[in-house]
């Protein structure tokens, strides 16, 4: 599979000059491999945000966040 992903952009996110567009859990966003199998790179694939180092709040008030940013390619169904 995909070891790096790189974000091209945030789907419902239109943008501003010179900012980055961000996304947080749940978010999807379409994105580049950058390593990972032969057959996977240098197409533009769907993917989701899965985890994320940055503290996000839960509706329950809990504040959580994991230990590395992950996201997973989907495919377009």
């Amino acid at each position: 599979g995909a070891k790096n992903l790189y974000v091209i952009a945030v789907h419902g996110i239109k943008g501003r000059l010179n900012r980055l567009p961000a996304a947080g859990v749940g978010d999807m966003f379409v994105a580049t491999v950058k390593k990972g199998k032969p057959e996977l790179r240098k197409k533009v694939m769907p993917a989701v945000v899965i985890r994320q180092r940055k503290p996000f709040r839960r509706k329950d008030g809990v504040f959580i966040y994991f230990e590395d940013n992950v996201g997973v390619i989907v495919n377009n169904k």
